[in-house]
């Protein structure tokens, strides 16, 4: 990857270097991480790459096309790919979902049951609509939150085993019989929604997920390291994956060598499945920042890019305040949710340097990227250790980064 001279693009190159430094004290010989990559650009163009640490328990080093599982940061390709179709006219973000998912026209709301009795549920007041699978309203949940009857239900069926029982027609025929924990609209809720979203992309399209992502979205930009199923030539590049156990610390997860993500999944994830590096998703983050647009492949419109990149919310909320669970904390006040990533509306009460308009969203394994259209500035980064909650680091990096932003 060719770095371009930080200063000629604004930056200040030794207020950069010491990011290197916060992250090898704070973070690498602390233990924390195993290892970790920064990649920092403007316009597009990389200012900033660091590798650091160990991709694999052997002490393999972080390489510069290391593969890592994005996790979440699926879920803007995804909304992306859909927005595609909108473009088409072959789907509008009010369309009603069971004009596509016929299964749900009878799904309710819960109103009692669960934990081994029989759910009860009410009838919807309005139908779920496109935009709730984009914007997390739908009133779906995940199982991992722990927090309800319905999430009890969702692990007992396990709809978020990508390699188990389900695939994508299966798990909507399972949630089908399972109420939704709020009505569509009413409150905001990280979910399955965009896993749902990418059956809609489905069945709309004719085509599988990945086979639509790839001629449509990482051919097209030129992502040649971005898949569900990490090809058996590509493993070796495969970092292994931990997570943090209460008692015991970093413990391994998901063992590169042999890793799950080098089988086919039974259910291809739009909501987390891919993997990928900081060279492809760069790439993908620079088409947004140009509104669509990458070295003369337009993928969404300008004005496309702008409406996903709008507070949703209803009423205008934040994420703080409209949140039943995850993302509900004070750090979030001033964070909206648009189609597909979270947007800054107001960076004051974030507590943290950003821009009105910018956008991001990272994944469970720690992953993260950031675009800043106000002042044209990327940021991924990538590690492997879930959950992503157990650090500030991407809160700490952001503070670094546009510490050096001084042009």
């Amino acid at each position: 990857m060719d770095i371009v001279d930080p200063g000629s693009l604004g930056f200040d190159a030794a207020r950069l270097a010491r990011i290197d430094d916060f992250l090898e004290h704070r973070y690498l010989e602390s233990g924390r991480f195993a290892g970790m990559q920064l990649l920092v650009a403007r316009d597009g163009k990389p200012v900033h790459f660091t590798s650091r640490g160990a991709m694999r328990e052997d002490g393999t080093p972080v390489a510069a096309d290391t593969l890592f599982r994005i996790a979440s940061m699926t879920k803007p390709i995804t909304s992306v790919a859909f927005m595609m179709l909108v473009e088409e006219g072959r789907v509008l973000l009010d369309d009603p979902v069971t004009a596509v998912i016929p299964e749900w026209r009878d799904l309710g709301v819960w109103s009692g049951g669960g934990g081994g009795a029989p759910f009860l549920s009410r009838p919807l007041a309005a139908p779920m609509r496109m935009i709730d699978l984009l914007r997390h309203t739908a009133g779906l949940t995940y199982g991992f939150q722990n927090r309800s009857n319905v999430d009890a239900a969702y692990r007992a069926a396990e709809i978020e085993n990508w390699w188990g029982p389900h695939d994508l027609d299966s798990v909507v025929r399972t949630l089908a019989g399972i109420p939704l924990e709020f009505a569509p609209g009413a409150a905001w809720n990280y979910s399955v929604a965009t896993d749902i979203l990418g059956l809609v992309i489905e069945r709309i399209s004719g085509q599988r997920l990945d086979a639509f992502f790839q001629e449509r979205i990482f051919a097209a930009l030129g992502m040649e390291d971005t898949f569900f199923q990490v090809p058996a030539d590509k493993v070796d590049r495969l970092g292994d994956c931990w997570t943090m156990h209460p008692a015991k610390g970093r413990i391994l997860y998901d063992r590169g060598a042999d890793s799950r993500w080098a089988r086919r999944p039974t259910q291809l994830s739009g909501g987390g499945g891919l993997v990928s590096t900081s060279a492809d998703y760069l790439r993908f983050a620079t088409m947004l920042l140009n509104r669509g647009e990458r070295e003369g492949v337009r993928l969404l419109s300008p004005k496309t890019v702008e409406l996903m990149t709008r507070n949703h919310l209803p009423g205008g909320a934040d994420l703080a305040s409209l949140s039943q669970s995850m993302f509900s904390e004070a750090t979030n006040a001033g964070v909206g949710f648009g189609l597909g990533v979270a947007v800054t509306v107001d960076p004051a009460p974030t507590l943290i340097h950003g821009s009105a308009g910018e956008f991001y969203w990272g994944g469970f394994f720690s992953t993260a990227f950031h675009i800043d259209p106000v002042e044209r500035l990327i940021i991924v980064f990538m590690a492997q250790l879930s959950p992503s909650t157990t650090w500030p680091v991407r809160r700490e990096l952001r503070t670094l980064v546009y510490s050096a932003l001084t042009g």
